[in-house]
């Protein structure tokens, strides 16, 4: 019958004629149960898939992860995308006990370090202003003043009742207060240190530029040797003179020397 044996496929059509001939009285056992699941056509075996979604049901989301969104997320990207140059600013994101976030009190302004009140300055309620003030900033002297501290500070204010774009507006007008009298005082601390005899060494961008200008140096260098060897090349080439051919050429020239010596030591000699 070849490679494939093709019999058990035709075991039930061969049972049914020798039924129809009589040739066997009763149908073997077996006879009803292959007339309803014949054997497989196929003769390769192929691998088992089951169906994932029975009856072409969608999938359960009991077990697929929530995403989680905070109205944070929303401020930070309308922040960031706005001003890209703060993610550049070094931070320093080490904590106590890691719980750090829950000291800061964000209803106070980010500026509030340049408002403090004058001295023995009272409330209508008789409070002295500039002693609360200190009391704040003992506890509140250490929150970060950064791109993340406006997105906080933008939505304390959002949850306060304060549309959107006012809220931002406030925060931001603080955080560039803040940020101007900062600058400002590191500004003024340097000159008045150069002025009574302070000397300041390179800085960063002085020391990258430094680094930078000795790599393109070095760099030049090797790209001047490298195009007069590359010159010095290609006249080679086309001269067809190279350094076999000068050796070929000296050799010549000392032997032409040795035998003209050797031609004036013969004519003395017959002389």
């Amino acid at each position: 019958m070849g490679r494939y044996d093709f019999a058990p496929q035709r075991v039930h059509a061969h049972a049914t004629q020798l039924l129809a001939h009589k040739r066997i009285a009763n149908p073997p056992p077996w006879y009803n149960i292959i007339a309803a699941v014949p054997p497989a056509e196929r003769l390769t075996r192929p691998p088992l898939q089951r169906n994932q979604r029975p009856g072409g049901k969608k999938a359960s989301r009991l077990f697929k992860p929530l995403r989680l969104q905070y109205e944070e997320d929303r401020l930070r990207w309308d922040y960031f995308n706005d001003h890209p140059w703060e993610l550049a600013k070094p931070r320093v994101v080490l904590e106590d006990d890691g719980r750090d976030a829950e000291k800061w009190d964000w209803s106070i302004p980010l500026d509030h370090a340049l408002n403090r009140p004058k001295s023995g300055a009272t409330s209508d309620e008789g409070v002295r202003l500039d002693l609360e003030w200190d009391g704040i900033h003992a506890k509140q002297a250490g929150r970060p003043i950064n791109g993340e501290a406006v997105v906080q500070r933008t939505n304390d204010l959002l949850n306060s009742g304060i549309p959107s774009s006012h809220a931002s507006t406030i925060a931001l007008a603080e955080f560039a207060r803040h940020q101007h009298y900062s600058e400002t005082s590191l500004r003024v601390a340097r000159e008045e240190a150069l002025a009574t005899g302070a000397f300041f060494g390179p800085g960063p961008l002085e020391i990258g530029m430094m680094l930078e200008d000795r790599q393109y140096d070095g760099w030049k260098q090797w790209a001047e040797k490298e195009i007069v060897a590359l010159k010095q090349l290609q006249g080679s080439a086309y001269t067809g003179q190279g350094i076999d051919g000068g050796g070929q050429e000296a050799a010549l020239d000392d032997g032409g020397i040795a035998g003209e010596e050797g031609v004036a030591r013969e004519q003395s000699q017959v002389a």
